[in-house]
């Protein structure tokens, strides 16, 4: 089983797996902000305060019980322009589900997503990102892209020291990277600290931010 729990992607994954989307549009001076297991009252609208106020787009990867249960949450990310994706309904570990399973999963995520919004695109990341080479080849098939990422910022991560992970999670930026910062109540005061300090750092380097 692949750990990916570094702030940098190594490359040789990223080549070992390259139907996954590590990175995107290398070419450009861009960075795409990612955003996993919302959206909750608690912290969402805290976030896209804090794009609003960078003019910074971003995509969040919800997860399907959490927009059951806030609805009016995963409507204010929608009309602030972001992109919505799949993260499961249920966060299930693909790694311990069979395919069926874990594909059902994924489909009531989806029918919520499109319940309460218009995408125009089906995009996908597994939880932990762990997946099966079968789960993705039947995901791909049915019109999804998976999206992996670049560079973890480990927000989740009780005891992080603020000032190291900042450090790690710039080094480890290059563009058209893909970072993943998280929406949930374990890194809540992580992620507020660290995505201002993110963005001003890479916006006076002429950096922007886009959703995928």
């Amino acid at each position: 089983m692949l750990d990916l729990a570094w702030h940098k992607t190594p490359l040789l994954i990223q080549k070992l797996l390259p139907s996954l989307r590590w990175r995107e549009n290398p070419e450009k001076k861009t960075i795409y902000l990612t955003f996993d297991d919302g959206p909750i009252p608690e912290l969402t609208p805290k976030i896209l305060q804090i794009l609003s106020t960078h003019n910074a787009v971003a995509t969040f990867f919800c997860v399907g019980d959490n927009i059951s249960k806030h609805p009016e949450i995963f409507k204010q990310v929608v009309s602030a322009g972001h992109t919505v994706g799949n993260h499961t309904y249920n966060h299930v570990k693909g790694w311990k589900l069979n395919s069926q399973d874990y594909l059902e999963n994924i489909d009531l995520c989806q029918a919520k997503i499109d319940e309460l919004s218009n995408p125009n695109k089906k995009i996908f990341r597994p939880p932990y990102g762990q997946i099966k080479p079968s789960q993705a080849n039947k995901l791909k098939r049915s019109g999804f892209k998976i999206i992996m990422w670049d560079v973890l910022s480990k927000d989740y991560e009780t005891n992080l020291n603020h000032e190291k992970a900042l450090n790690a999670i710039i080094n480890a930026t290059r563009s058209g990277s893909i970072i993943v910062f998280h929406d949930n109540i374990k890194a809540q005061n992580n992620v507020l600290t660290l995505l201002p300090l993110y963005i001003n750092h890479f916006k006076k380097k002429g950096f922007k931010f886009e959703s995928l």
